[in-house]
């Protein structure tokens, strides 16, 4: 397995101004590095946004027709027609979580709670727009700063861009 290969996507609700406010923070995520390839904030869950970042990423990431295979558990957009036709127009593979496993989409899972058990994450975010700066200095610091216990202590960005091999290396001399 490589970077690119299998992504694992998922929306997690984060905490608005008042009671019963929410944004809705979307995550690819490249399962071999845990480097976040991709993500957005929006008002509400909705299958053409997932569609738009889903298209957005695979571009930028230059992905190659048929390499690559994105997991997500069963929620809404992930199930959505739109959705399920960009996956067959991008010649990408798709697989959902089983039924009624809550824990089934532990990649995404496991960042999300990397990032709402950071000291600095807030209990209610007062604006999306304060949603947003906090996920533009959050998502750099995961994948460039965070030393990843289930890569061995390697940052994401330097198991998704092959560095990992060179720096094991070095930790040994």
């Amino acid at each position: 397995i490589a970077p690119n290969q299998v992504w694992s996507w998922d929306i997690t609700k984060l905490k608005g101004p008042a009671k019963w406010t929410c944004f809705h923070l979307y995550v690819i995520l490249d399962i071999f590095s845990r480097f976040v390839v991709g993500w957005l904030i929006a008002p509400r869950e909705c299958c053409e946004l997932a569609q738009q970042l889903i298209a957005d990423t695979v571009a930028r990431h230059n992905v190659e027709s048929g390499m690559l295979t994105l997991h997500a558990d069963r929620g809404a957009a992930m199930r959505s027609k739109p959705v399920a036709s960009l996956l067959v127009d991008l010649d990408v593979a798709k697989i959902h979580s089983r039924p009624h496993v809550s824990d089934d989409n532990q990649y995404s899972e496991s960042q999300f709670k990397t990032m709402k058990y950071r000291p600095e994450f807030p209990e209610r975010f007062g604006s999306i727009e304060d949603a947003r700066v906090f996920c533009q200095m959050f998502f750099p610091w995961y994948n460039t700063e965070h030393y990843h216990l289930g890569l061995g202590l390697l940052t994401p960005e330097d198991v998704h861009y092959g560095r990992a091999s060179r720096i094991i290396e070095d930790r040994k001399d």
